[in-house]
């Protein structure tokens, strides 16, 4: 349990209990489903962690040349790499840090296929595939909606793959169930299972919650195991993020003042939705807050207020068990996936600080943010 008194305020922190917790039962599936299971750093990317992750498993997923070379310096493996497009600058680098690519298009294969071909060590390369199908419900989140500029569509594929394909990526999932996964695979199938037979893998993408309580982890091994069964040959990999680190961690934040306009009462805090919490503000998506609950008829409810100038860096409404004060702490529940890498320094404000909350129950700083930062970001 974290002692939320000893963290400096405002502050992600990684409990590593909870965090190994979460590894333990991926690595549990990856094993049973004889799956390979990455980790992708477009959820997760504190790689002060990765000593702990690299006991569980041993490769990563980027989207770019910067997670790329943070797979390749700080995990010591080559990425899986797919960004929905490459550039001559940096395709050379990426290539140097990637052990499979995924192109996003037959016309970006064509350009930089070739250049694998020359690099220092074998890639894999592969295309990412749009089913057409998913059940997303976000289109801000959905990569199959109408009109995505994500993944070729069935139709666009001639019938024998391009040479120097060797795999296939979908990515259809966010947040998603094991049944979710199954009627997408069935659409995968059905569109795409005439090239199972050209390939070696085939990428399964993200958005598997497995480590979610209500998660049917047993039937996604099922599914995983009969999948492999029909299609012996394949490599079966999946890099989902938020799985990782589901609920292993805060941000703890302060109340700084609290000022109310015609009866909304808000909470001001030393912490920002639309810099640290951006999710919120687009979903849009209401954190739990330990200690609080949705606004009780007959309760004060506070808004809750960030400390940038946007005006509608706020969110609510809570109540809380008692009266807000200053000096209050505030703690937002399950805010290390996505959150953490989504943060900016709109307005200069500063990241909150980055902790861990080690095995031991101690509490280890990491990192702590200030003016520098803010100037060499914008320099």
């Amino acid at each position: 349990m974290i002692d939320y008194n000893q963290i400096p305020s405002p502050c992600f922190v990684l409990d590593e209990a909870r965090l190994r917790s979460n590894l333990t039962l991926i690595k549990s599936v990856k094993d049973r489903a004889g799956v390979e299971i990455i980790m992708a750093f477009k959820a997760f990317a504190m790689w002060r962690a990765f000593p702990i992750i690299k006991e569980y498993i041993s490769y990563t997923t980027a989207s770019s040349l910067a997670e790329a070379r943070l797979a390749h310096e700080e995990m010591g493996s080559l990425a899986h790499t797919y960004a929905p497009v490459y550039t001559d600058k940096e395709f050379p680098q990426i290539m140097n840090c990637s052990s499979h690519i995924s192109f996003n298009s037959l016309a970006q294969f064509e350009r930089f296929y070739p250049q694998t071909r020359q690099a220092e060590h074998a890639i894999s390369c592969g295309l990412r595939v749009n089913p057409e199908f998913s059940e997303v419900e976000t289109d801000l989140y959905n990569p199959c909606a109408p009109g995505s500029r994500l993944g070729i569509v069935a139709s666009q594929l001639p019938a024998v793959l391009p040479d120097g394909v060797e795999g296939l990526h979908f990515h259809t999932l966010c947040e998603s169930t094991s049944f979710d996964l199954e009627n997408t695979l069935r659409e995968v199938e059905r569109k795409f299972g005439c090239y199972f037979s050209q390939i070696k893998w085939l990428n399964m993408g993200g958005g598997h919650l497995m480590t979610r309580k209500d998660y049917d982890v047993e039937h996604l091994i099922a599914l995983l195991k009969g999948f492999k069964d029909r299609y012996s040959h394949l490599q079966i990999i999946l890099e989902p993020g938020a799985a990782f680190v589901w609920q292993t961690g805060e941000l703890v934040a302060t109340v700084q003042d609290v000022v109310e306009n015609h009866g909304i009462t808000t909470a001001m805090l030393d912490v920002s939705f639309a810099c640290h919490m951006p999710d919120c503000l687009e979903m849009p998506y209401k954190p739990a807050i330990l200690g609080a609950t949705d606004a009780v008829e007959g309760k004060r409810a506070y808004r809750l207020g960030g400390n940038s100038c946007l005006s509608g860096d706020y969110y609510g409404d809570w109540s809380f068990e008692h009266d807000l004060q200053v000096a209050d702490r505030i703690v937002f529940l399950d805010m290390i996936h996505y959150t953490m890498v989504k943060t900016t320094m709109f307005n200069g404000v500063s990241h909150p600080a980055i902790g861990i909350w080690t095995k031991n129950n101690e509490f280890k700083l990491i990192k702590e943010f200030g003016y520098e930062d803010y100037r060499d970001r914008m320099s």
